[in-house]
Order: structure tokens, then C-alpha cells, then sequence
């Protein structure tokens, strides 16, 4: 049959790193624990260290009371994501022997899944870890834009979170026009920074645009945030081909394992914004 000549290993490589090439969320993240992970329910235990008491003295006998107990700190991040695809192809072979058509086909499987997995990373912005830049909703205008950033920036840096950290400010389409209206040295024609959303810098934080930016209602939810805030893992990526019953054509399915966790709620602060 056609299917038997289906390679999933290159595929489900090329699907790897068309993932890598397309998320937005998902390169902001901390990805350092894939590697713990095995099969899906697994459950990766991150931990953390609290900070140990500092004491000044101008004494010139320093006399140490008993040493302090520093409490540990852990996060734990079940991985229980799973996103899946089966669909047909009428002749593996033949799609094969047709340039262009099994690259497309990659290319959208990919699209959707990167999409899929930005999405959840970004719903986590309602998560009750998430420390909200206000109260109530901010109205958005090319007038505060920047403002309202250097704000979300600067309750970063209250938190302790160094300036050169890595910090991404990830915007909904219509917000970054404001942004570039805005702030008229956004180049977006330098084609080194063009990549996973990435369209500016502004100060020390990088600024991306994604319509994946989270949306309940006419709020918005932009994430400004280090890569240490959020971690994430995506150890599985499985295809295969496989001949359906009660048809003459192939088919391939298969599926992604992930999952994502606040695990540094300090170094990230959610903007609720609205037009």
C-alpha cells in the first residue's frame, strides 16, 4: 500500500521545527524540563528557593544567632495537553511525486498546532498566579500606548526583574498599530528581528504581535514578561500514516503532547486593555 513508503520520522521532524519557526508564546518560555517528561500525565516538579535574611552591622563582633531555614519553593506542571490531527490524502505516493503538495500540507499541520499551543500558552493569562498591571480594563489609544507599556515595565522592574533579563511585550495586531503610530522608530524592515512575531524593540523589551494574544469579551490580555516566567514543554510529537477502512484513500494522523505553568508570577504582568 502507499502509505507503507510514508516516512513519519521526517515528517514529524520537519513539524518540529516548522512549531519552533511559527510559535509566538511558546519561545518566550521556559522549555528546560522537556526533558523529564516521558508520556503524557507525567507531572514535572519545578523547583524553586526562597531568599535568605541579610543583615547589616556596623559591629565590629558579628554574633550569629541561629542559622535561618530558607523555605523551598516548587511548582508542579502536569502534562495532559494534547492536540491531534487525521485527515485524508487520497495516494501518499502520488502526493509525493507532486512537488509541493505534502510541504503544503506539513506547513498547515503545522500552522494549526503552532497556533493551537501559542493559545493555550497565552490563556494563562487569566490564571490566578498572573499579577495584573490594573484593576480594571485600560483603554488603548496611540496617545498612551507607550505610556501604559513603560508602566507594565516599570512594575517588572519593581519585582526585582533585571532590565536585560529577556523581556517581551506581546501585542494584539490592533495594539501594535497604535505602537508603531506611536513610536515611529519600530523598524520592522530589518529582517533580523522579523521572526516569531518579533517587530520591534523598545527599550530592553522586545515587542511581539500575535492575534493568539489572549480575548474574553472586548478585553485583551497582553503578556509582558521574561522567558523564566512560564514554563512549557513539548516532549511528543507523533504521526503516522495508516490505510481507513471503508475507503480507498490514506490517510495520516497524529498528535502533540504539551503543557504550560506559571512558574515565575513576579517576572510577568498582565495588561487587561481594551479599544
Amino acid at each position: 500500500m502507499a502509505y507503507e513508503n510514508f516516512i513519519p520520522q521526517i515528517w514529524s521532524e520537519a513539524i518540529n521545527r516548522d512549531l519552533e519557526r511559527r510559535c509566538v508564546f511558546v519561545e518566550d518560555c521556559n522549555r528546560q524540563y522537556e526533558g523529564d517528561v516521558k508520556k503524557a500525565g507525567d507531572t514535572v516538579r519545578i523547583l524553586g528557593v526562597g531568599q535568605p535574611t541579610i543583615t547589616t552591622t556596623t559591629a565590629k563582633a558579628i554574633s550569629l544567632s541561629a542559622a535561618e531555614n530558607v523555605e523551598d519553593t516548587s511548582v508542579a506542571m502536569p502534562i495532559r495537553q494534547i492536540s491531534y490531527y487525521n485527515y485524508k490524502i487520497d495516494d501518499i505516493d502520488k502526493r509525493q511525486a507532486v512537488g509541493g503538495v505534502m510541504d503544503a500540507l506539513k506547513s498547515e499541520t503545522s500552522a494549526r498546532l503552532a497556533s493551537t499551543m501559542d493559545a493555550y500558552v497565552a490563556a494563562l493569562s487569566v490564571d490566578a498566579l498572573a499579577v495584573k498591571y490594573a484593576a480594571n480594563d485600560v483603554q488603548i489609544t496611540a496617545t498612551n500606548v507607550l505610556a501604559q507599556i513603560d508602566v507594565a515595565l516599570e512594575k517588572l522592574y519593581e519585582n526585582d526583574v533585571d532590565p536585560g533579563s529577556g523581556i517581551t511585550v506581546t501585542l494584539p495586531p490592533w495594539v501594535y498599530t497604535l505602537f508603531r503610530q506611536a513610536y515611529v522608530s519600530a523598524d520592522t524592515n530589518n529582517s533580523g528581528i522579523l521572526k516569531n512575531g518579533k517587530v520591534a524593540m523598545y527599550g530592553n523589551a522586545q515587542i511581539k504581535m500575535s492575534n493568539n494574544v489572549h480575548k474574553a469579551s472586548t478585553t485583551y490580555s497582553i503578556m509582558v514578561r521574561t522567558n523564566q516566567a512560564i514554563a512549557f514543554a513539548n516532549p511528543m510529537n507523533h504521526i503516522e500514516a495508516y490505510r481507513p477502512e471503508g475507503g480507498f484513500s490514506d490517510a495520516v494522523k497524529g498528535f502533540v503532547l504539551y503543557d504550560a505553568k506559571i512558574v515565575r508570577p513576579k517576572e510577568m504582568i498582565i495588561m487587561n486593555v481594551k479599544k
